[in-house]
């Protein structure tokens, strides 16, 4: 008798495959998503510290200095800081997400200063 009983268990095993192909999409997606969010935040930081830079250049002050406050206080690090007359431009780094051990560290570049 070898008809229908040769493919039992046939459905199990696609049921199987499509559900680990559905998790690795899911955790694709999941870091993609991760890693927007991540930029997002950096460009934020980088925003908020050149705003800063360039308010405190107005004011008289040291605008880098303003701005490694700005970005320390959202969770990142400035890696450089360049006052131009009164325009300050300024990159920071955030830690981006980590997967299977490798993680990546996400880069953002603002520039602040009066309207020309």
């Amino acid at each position: 008798m070898s008809g229908p009983r040769d493919q039992r268990g046939g459905a199990t095993v696609l049921v199987v495959a499509m559900a680990g192909v559905l998790l690795l999409l899911g955790a694709a997606v999941a870091l993609v998503i991760a890693v927007v969010a991540a930029h997002r935040s950096a460009q934020s930081a980088a925003d908020l510290a050149a705003l800063s830079g360039a308010r405190a250049l107005s004011r008289g002050a040291d605008g880098c200095a303003a701005a490694t406050t700005a970005a320390s206080a959202n969770r990142a690090r400035l890696s450089s800081c360049a006052v131009t007359g009164r325009v300050v431009e300024v990159r920071v780094q955030v830690d981006g997400p980590r997967w299977l051990g490798q993680s990546a560290e996400l880069t953002a570049l603002a520039r602040a200063g009066p309207a020309s």
